[in-house]
């Protein structure tokens, strides 16, 4: 273990940096000398089949990024004016925005501590005592009379949400399953990809992902229809080959190809990645099981999760302080999100039973979990949680 006393080098210890080691410089260069740099070349096709492939699914549509994803894939299940969507509590603000992109509500259901994911057992509840079945199809709910038109499904932190009880509801209830696997690719469920049990699911490429395009991300699914309407609607809703001939309002959520061009290079890394994290969670959470009163995040028995962000929780008291301590050391440490229906903007919104929810944010944050992080960081970075409870006057 690294001495506390020993001097750190400077250099910051970030949250989560990409890496770039294997054919990006090749791959994008190609787009360079070729003049196929924008919207539409072959390397946009080839990050498409690679990554629906990956997943499970028959179809990949390239968008601009994870929140352009979520948009056109709740606009292509026909949500509209005054439904409502069901949203965990806990996740990023994009997944809540792009309801209200729809101008639909968010109706937030409350997360389950040991996942951080969604509560299925609350959403069981809301649907059996808050809604009801009407004569046209579709789930209401009772007190605001407006059609519950689909249910967001995130994978937080890469942690598979509890998938089996959620299709389960949604057939009973008719609502359309969107699965925000933004931070979960490679990830499973029961042996199965995240992203594969949706009626679309959506991925990022952010910077900060396990794999990045810069920018990016993309909608899979098994439908084809569903799949050529996002990608007309990504398209500008452009109609014809050469004419400007538009039939309905669209977006330039186009991928470039120079960016589907380091995707690529990424993908073809993505399991050696995944095996790192993996590598790291494990040897973080064998280091922090010395420490009493601190809780590393795990994934379930029938999960496998990319551990694309380490979590630990600490007492209410701790977090806090602990965070600045860490920060004061150089060590990129971060917060998990404010509840969502805690925001000015979503106040005004239904939120079900939320209690694990809070008690999460007040002792769960996120630890450096870059895949080039080495077994000396994350000694360095025990160490210094264990040198904080130490001048706690805690045992460690």
């Amino acid at each position: 273990m690294t001495s506390i006393i020993s001097d750190k080098q400077l250099n910051v210890i970030p949250l989560s940096e990409p890496v770039i080691t294997g054919n990006e410089w090749k791959y994008i260069k190609e787009c360079l000398d070729t003049g196929w740099v924008s919207s539409v070349g072959s390397y946009v096709n080839r990050f498409e089949k690679m990554v629906a492939e990956y997943v499970g699914c028959k179809y990949g549509i390239a968008v601009v990024n994870g929140t352009s994803a979520l948009h056109l894939s709740l606009l292509v299940c026909d949500v509209k004016s005054g439904d409502e969507v069901l949203v965990p509590a806990l996740t990023f603000v994009a997944t809540a925005n792009v309801v209200k992109y729809c101008v639909a509500e968010p109706l937030f259901i409350d997360c389950d501590e040991e996942t951080l994911c969604l509560d299925v057992e609350k959403l069981k509840l809301f649907l059996e005592m808050e809604c009801t079945r009407k004569n046209d199809g579709y789930t209401y709910n009772k007190a605001s009379g407006r059609r519950i038109k689909a249910i967001i499904a995130v994978h937080i932190f890469g942690h598979p949400v509890e998938m089996d009880t959620i299709i389960r509801l949604c057939q009973l209830y008719n609502i359309d399953i969107i699965e925000d696997a933004t931070e979960s690719l490679g990830s499973e469920y029961k042996g199965r990809k995240t992203g594969s049990f949706g009626k679309l699911a959506c991925l990022s490429f952010n910077g900060n992902k396990i794999i990045t395009s810069g920018g990016g991300g993309m909608v899979v699914t098994n439908d084809g229809c569903l799949a050529e309407k996002v990608k007309h609607l990504s398209t500008q809703a452009k109609n014809d080959s050469i004419e400007y001939d538009h039939n309905e309002i669209g977006y330039n959520y186009r991928l470039t190809n120079i960016q589907a061009a380091m995707g690529v290079a990424q993908m073809e890394k993505l399991d050696e990645f995944i095996s790192v994290k993996r590598k790291n969670a494990l040897l973080y959470r064998e280091l922090l099981s010395e420490l009493e009163g601190v809780r590393f995040v795990w994934e379930k028995q029938w999960s496998k999760s990319n551990f694309w962000f380490y979590t630990i929780k600490v007492s209410t008291d701790h977090k806090k302080p602990l965070v600045d301590y860490l920060i004061s050391k150089n060590i990129q440490v971060r917060p998990i999100w404010k509840p969502i229906h805690t925001l000015p903007m979503y106040e005004g919104c239904q939120a079900y039973k939320i209690e694990s929810t809070l008690n999460i944010y007040d002792t769960a944050f996120n630890l450096p979990c870059s895949v080039s992080l080495k077994e000396h960081d994350i000694d360095f970075i025990v160490d210094n949680i264990k040198h904080y409870f130490s001048s706690k006057g805690m045992v460690t």
